[in-house]
């Protein structure tokens, strides 16, 4: 069965441990720049601050599949898509394209990178002590979490638009 990770924005509080637990389980050091996972914040004019963990979302037609030029990003067996360190270039094609941001260049190897939900077993959500990310059945998604998510965020995008 398909899980998928599921984001509750309105639980994050910002604390950043999913970050933390990321990056020292992919590469061995506490290095948040370098995990799948961002905790991007933002503050409305001083209405409210805001936190959205940001993570691939699996997507069923994958933008960053289809566009990589070397074929470096492939589906595994937990519904993920996998890059290919060794095919990957290093281009940022995958990233570019991404509507989420979902995937990054690594600052150290500078090839591309991107959840790979960790096996089936990611560590943000065993970690993230108030559940704001949670490992779920894909027919179990609660889609309006990820509609609430999208208008966050183009919310967030315009806002950046009008400080311009």
């Amino acid at each position: 069965m398909e899980k998928v990770l599921q984001v509750d924005m309105e639980k994050c509080v910002g604390c950043h441990t999913c970050e933390v637990a990321c990056s020292l389980k992919h590469t061995g050091r506490v290095h948040p720049a370098r995990s799948r996972i961002k905790v991007i914040s933002y503050e409305k004019r001083g209405e409210y601050h805001n936190y959205i963990p940001m993570v691939c979302q699996q997507c069923s037609t994958p933008l960053c599949m289809e566009a990589c030029p070397t074929n470096a990003i492939s589906k595994n067996e937990y519904g993920a898509m996998v890059v290919d360190d060794q095919a990957c270039v290093g281009c940022r094609v995958c990233s570019m394209i991404c509507p989420i941001g979902g995937v990054s260049i690594d600052p150290v190897t500078n090839v591309a990178f991107k959840c790979d939900l960790c096996d089936g077993d990611p560590e943000c959500v065993k970690y993230c002590d108030v559940e704001a990310i949670t490992y779920v059945p894909l027919d179990k998604l609660d889609v309006s979490m990820k509609r609430a998510k999208a208008e966050k965020l183009s919310e967030l995008f315009t806002l950046m638009q009008s400080l311009r």
